[in-house]
C-alpha cells in the first residue's frame, strides 16, 4: 500500500507499538496523547504473554522481557495467614515502567506530542478528520485510536454504543518498596500470593523497582484488593480530595486521610495478617474501577480503534498490552498485503473482533468465581 499519513490518538503501549511499527512501514506518523506529563511511572508489572513477546522483538526491544521478577509458585492464604495450597506456576513479572520508557525511546520525538488532547473524530470516505481541544483540526488518510477505557474515537465508529459498562467492583492497589514491607509479611516475597473465599479476593507480587531494579531489596511489592461498590456509591469513590470526580478511577495521592485509615481497618478485618500489613504500609493506594467494554465495530471508512479502546477485558486476564500487541500486529499485516485502505480495515476488523470478544468474555468469567 502507499504511504499514508495515520494519526494515531493515545500515546501509551497501543498508540506506540503502532506508531513505530508503521514508521518502519515507511508511513507519515504522529501520536497525540492527551496527557501534559507524559505516562512514565504509571505502571507497575505485567505478564510478558506471547504476543507482548513478539511484537518487541519486531521493535528491537526484545531484552525488556528480560527485565523482571520471578515468582517461584503461586500461594493460596486462609484468613488466618497460614498457606491452604501451594502451586508450582513460576511467572516473570515485566516492568512496566521500562517496558514503557523503552518503547518510548523507539518512536520518533518529533512525532510524539503530549498535552494534545483530541476531542472528537470524523470519519470519511477519503480520510478523517481530527478537531483538538485548542479548535484546531487536522485531517489523515487514517486515524488509529488508541485512547484506551475513555477513548473519543471508539465514537466516531460506533456512535451508540460508547459506554463502559460496570462490573459492580473496583480494584485498591498498592505499590510499596519491598523495603517497607514488614517482616511479619515476608511470607509474600517471590510469590505470587491470593486470598480468595466468597466476597474476598485479593493478590499480591514483586516487580521491579521504578528504574527495573531486580535485586532482593530494591523491588516493589503491587497488591490488589477487589472490593464490591455500589453503582450509586461510584462517584464518592472516585472523588479526590479536591472533590473532583474522575470517571473511571481515583488516582495516587487522591485519597483523604479518613479514608485511607477505613481502609487499613477494613483490612486488618477482612484480610490475612500479611495483606494486611502490605495495605497499612501504603500511603497512596489507588482505585481502579472494573468495567468491561465491547466494540460492535473496530473499524470505518478511514477510522480504527484498537486496544482498550475497543475491548476492555478485566485485569483478571492479564492479557490488556498482549491484546494491544496483537491488535497492531495485525493491523501492519492487514496493511501491508491489502491492494486498498478500506479492504485493509475490512480484513483487519475480521481478524481481531472476534479475539476482543473472548478475552472480555474470559475476563467476566473470572471476575465472577474472583468477587
Amino acid at each position: 500500500m502507499k504511504q499514508l499519513r495515520i494519526r494515531i490518538v493515545g500515546g501509551s503501549l497501543a498508540g506506540l507499538f503502532a506508531g513505530i511499527m508503521l514508521q518502519q512501514a515507511g508511513h507519515d506518523v504522529c501520536i497525540y496523547e492527551r496527557s501534559k506529563n507524559g505516562l512514565a511511572g504509571r505502571g507497575a508489572g505485567l505478564v510478558g504473554q506471547s504476543d507482548l513477546l513478539h511484537i518487541l522483538r519486531l521493535i528491537g526491544c526484545e531484552h525488556v522481557a528480560r527485565v523482571g521478577v520471578v515468582a517461584t509458585e503461586r500461594i493460596y492464604l486462609n484468613h488466618d495467614g497460614s498457606i491452604a495450597q501451594t502451586v508450582n506456576m513460576p511467572q516473570t513479572q515485566i516492568s512496566w515502567d521500562v517496558l514503557f520508557e523503552t518503547v518510548e525511546s523507539r518512536i520518533a520525538p518529533e512525532t510524539y506530542f503530549l498535552g494534545r488532547e483530541v476531542v472528537d473524530v470524523r470519519d470519511g470516505d477519503s480520510g478523517a478528520t481530527l478537531i483538538f481541544g485548542d479548535g484546531t483540526r487536522e485531517t489523515a488518510d487514517l486515524v488509529i485510536g488508541a485512547d484506551g477505557l475513555g477513548s473519543v474515537v471508539r465514537g466516531a465508529v460506533n456512535p451508540k454504543h460508547t459506554e463502559n459498562r460496570y462490573s459492580g467492583y473496583v480494584a485498591w492497589r498498592g505499590l510499596i518498596p519491598e523495603a517497607s514491607l514488614p517482616m511479619a509479611a515476608a511470607l509474600l516475597l517471590d510469590r505470587f500470593a491470593f486470598h480468595v473465599r466468597p466476597g474476598v479476593h485479593s493478590l499480591g507480587y514483586l516487580v521491579p523497582g521504578s528504574k527495573g531494579e531486580i535485586s532482593r531489596g530494591s523491588r516493589r511489592y503491587n497488591w490488589v484488593w477487589y472490593r464490591k461498590v455500589a453503582p450509586s456509591d461510584l462517584a464518592f469513590t472516585f472523588t479526590d480530595l479536591d472533590q473532583r470526580v474522575h470517571p473511571f478511577s481515583l488516582p495516587r495521592g487522591g485519597l483523604s486521610n479518613d479514608r485511607l485509615q477505613a481502609l487499613r481497618t477494613d483490612a486488618a478485618q477482612t484480610l490475612p495478617p500479611q495483606f494486611a500489613l502490605a495495605v497499612a504500609v501504603e500511603p497512596s493506594p489507588s482505585i481502579q474501577g472494573i468495567f468491561d467494554y465491547e466494540a460492535p465495530r473496530m473499524a470505518g471508512r478511514s477510522i480504527v480503534i484498537i486496544g482498550d479502546a475497543a475491548f476492555v477485558a478485566r485485569p483478571h486476564t492479564a492479557m490488556g498490552v498482549s491484546k494491544a500487541a496483537g491488535d497492531v500486529m495485525a493491523l501492519i499485516n492487514c496493511l501491508a498485503s491489502a491492494v486498498d485502505l478500506h479492504a485493509a480495515l475490512q480484513r483487519f476488523e475480521v481478524d481481531r473482533i472476534s479475539v476482543g470478544r473472548e478475552i472480555v468474555a474470559y475476563g467476566r468469567q473470572l471476575g465472577t468465581s474472583a468477587i
